[in-house]
């Protein structure tokens, strides 16, 4: 059974020229692996999510980045067994680099191209028994903590993205992911359930 759970829910405020921001960190489950998606930059605010589910550093067998913003990965070397996962390779603590293949997760997670915010940026659809289809979007979705958006297709296609690299692109990425999920974890912003589907 493959379980998916928010650690730390994203977020992003800004007062008086200062940023305060964390990715959303995500903890996958299967019965062969753990996995985080996304371990964000504020150490503290990891480790104390860790330790509330009682998981070392070393017991996590995967960290995916959903794209290299330092926001979004710069705790990546905080877990020391793990293989790094990005939109298509796998980095091994050895100094290897292998390409992953459609089953390096197992069946039930699928690491989906979304490029758009950041031209290699990729989510990470789980299909879970009790949820459906959820989706790890990182940045293809995600608004400041003051501008909680509607939910709907034309409002989430529309989102703006002051960092988009392609916005092109980046409206297909969202597009495919209103497409396959039942629940959506933005970069920044609460998970919620999709209604465009």
């Amino acid at each position: 059974m493959t379980k998916v759970e928010v650690l730390i829910e994203g977020y992003a405020t800004g007062h008086n020229d200062v940023e305060k921001i964390s990715p959303s960190v995500v903890l996958i489950e299967t019965d062969k692996n753990k996995i985080i998606v996304d371990p964000g930059f504020n150490r503290k605010e990891l480790m104390d999510a860790l330790a509330h589910k009682n998981i070392a550093t070393s017991q996590v067998d995967f960290v995916i980045l959903t794209h290299t913003h330092l926001d979004h990965c710069l705790l990546v070397g905080a877990f020391e067994n793990a293989i790094i996962l990005d939109s298509s390779d796998q980095f091994f603590q050895n100094g290897e680099i292998k390409s992953q293949d459609e089953h390096t997760l197992g069946h039930s997670i699928q690491i989906i191209k979304t490029p758009g915010h950041d031209q290699f940026h990729c989510s990470v659809a789980i299909n879970t028994d009790d949820m459906g289809t959820v989706v790890i979007a990182g940045d293809i979705f995600w608004w400041t903590s003051d501008t909680e958006p509607s939910k709907d297709y034309d409002t989430l296609l529309a989102l703006n993205d002051q960092y988009v690299k392609d916005k092109d692109a980046l409206i297909e990425s969202r597009k495919i992911v209103l497409q396959i999920a039942d629940y959506i974890i933005p970069g920044h912003g609460k998970m919620f359930k999709n209604i465009c589907k």
